[in-house]
């Protein structure tokens, strides 16, 4: 397992079955893109590490950002993605392209992305 500390990207999930989205009775199309993203970038030789909160409760505690978020905004704010050590997006699993631009330090739509800057905040803003 990949030392989150060392991660390039770290993804903290809400409560899930599972997080491939293959499980139940209807296909999860975000979750599958999500894992898609996932293989590309660790491919390209990047690491990702995915925290389930039922699993690993104690990785949403580790991140002080990370954990003020949820105290605030209890698991409205999930999913939170973490770039770089820096919170880049809540409320919503990020695309692969958003992903590789938060890796790049390009600024991505300031519809589309979460917190900036390890600030936990609702407020969407760029990269």
């Amino acid at each position: 397992m990949i030392d989150p500390i060392a991660a390039d990207i770290e993804i903290f999930d809400p409560p899930l079955c599972c997080p491939t989205g293959l499980c139940g009775p209807v296909l999860d199309t975000t979750l599958v893109d999500l894992s898609e993203a996932v293989m590309a970038l660790q491919a390209e030789g990047r690491s990702v590490v995915r925290h389930m909160m039922t699993a690993d409760p104690q990785a949403f505690m580790r991140n002080r950002e990370v954990y003020q978020l949820i105290r605030e905004r209890q698991l409205e704010a999930l999913p939170i993605t973490v770039v770089q050590g820096r919170i880049v997006k809540t409320d919503a699993y990020p695309s692969l392209t958003e992903l590789r631009g938060a890796l790049d330090g390009v600024p991505g739509p300031a519809a589309d992305m979460g917190a900036s800057e390890g600030l936990p905040t609702s407020e969407r803003i760029s990269l």
